[in-house]
């Protein structure tokens, strides 16, 4: 079971990691954990960019589970990093049946969080046939209203951060501050867009948790990850129709799924988790009283090693 000192399970390192081309410009990293013979399931980062933590491991039961972990296109150890193009929800929904092959794998339970709750359920619309089942946190449908929420509407609870966010915009582009990030975060000129890319990820970094975090150290590959993914997938609607992962849910809707949502989320607020699963017979929704967006703030860490942990093969969340 999970240390005293944390809901997690103690930290484990991989059995196994490589990396796999993808495409003629893609090579992504890959990492396989605790038990060969366990559950298969499926790991997705948010971001996009955001790429792997080794807390990402700790969701999981070693002797129960055998977790698949990559770093998306652009993201963490998966190279080039920050790269934009050959980047979409639908070739990363390709990479992740590559890696289902690559493994040998039928059936996997799938875990994600943010936008890696975006790109489960895209996966999951996809290929159902696939998915055992969900385990999801901090929705986000990647709908018009949430992108506009995350650049604009956040300015309500964090007008000090809009403001450090936009001044690095001149002000006869302030009125499409996303647009504007874009033209400097995917420029190739690096005194361009270094620091477009690190404004963006303060903006986003700084609204993590309900409660302040220490400043951490600088990080060039999650800023250059998250500025120039997130940026991008934004500005295409996340590769999306509107409201596409809503309307096409019937897909999934027969297979079990647990939705955890912080209360106080300033990056993905909690209508987009009650609309999914108002919109799913049968899921459960945990709303946490008292966490934002963080995977790692105790309430919703607690509830996901809960979910794991109750998950069985045809039985769902018993």
């Amino acid at each position: 079971m999970p240390d005293t000192l944390s809901p997690l399970f103690p930290a484990m390192l991989p059995n196994r990691h490589g990396m796999l081309a993808v495409d003629a410009l893609h090579t992504i990293y890959w990492e396989e954990c605790g038990n060969p013979d366990g559950i298969p399931v499926l790991f997705l980062h948010g971001g996009p960019g955001a790429g792997l933590s080794p807390q990402h491991r700790r969701f999981f039961d070693p002797q129960r589970y055998r977790v698949i972990l990559f770093d998306q296109r652009g993201a963490g150890k998966s190279t080039p990093l920050g790269e934009w193009r050959n980047n979409t929800t639908q070739l990363l929904i390709d990479d992740i049946e590559q890696l289902r092959a690559h493994f040998g794998i039928e059936q996997w339970l799938v875990f994600g969080g943010s936008w890696g709750s975006t790109l489960a359920l895209a996966y999951g619309e996809a290929h159902p046939e696939a998915c055992l089942g969900f385990v999801l946190r901090g929705i986000f449908l990647c709908t018009q209203a949430e992108i506009d929420w995350f650049i604009e509407g956040v300015r309500w609870f964090y007008p000090d951060l809009y403001e450090e966010f936009a001044a690095l915009i001149p002000e006869d582009e302030r009125g499409d501050l996303l647009a504007a990030y874009v033209k400097r975060i995917l420029s190739s000129d690096p005194e361009v867009y270094w620091p477009a890319a690190r404004a963006w990820s303060r903006f986003e970094g700084r609204r993590v948790y309900l409660m302040p975090q220490p400043e951490e150290s600088p990080n060039d590959a999650l800023d250059l990850g998250v500025g120039r993914l997130e940026s991008h997938y934004m500005a295409n609607l996340g590769f999306l129709e509107e409201d596409q992962l809503i309307r096409q849910l019937h897909r999934i809707a027969h297979l079990p799924a647990v939705i955890v949502q912080g209360r106080y989320d300033a990056i993905c607020p909690p209508l987009s988790a009650y609309r999914l699963h108002q919109a799913w017979p049968g899921s459960q929704l945990e709303m946490i009283p008292d966490a934002g967006h963080g995977a790692l703030e105790r309430g919703i860490a607690s509830a996901l090693v809960n979910a794991t942990q109750r998950f069985q093969p045809g039985r769902g969340f018993v």
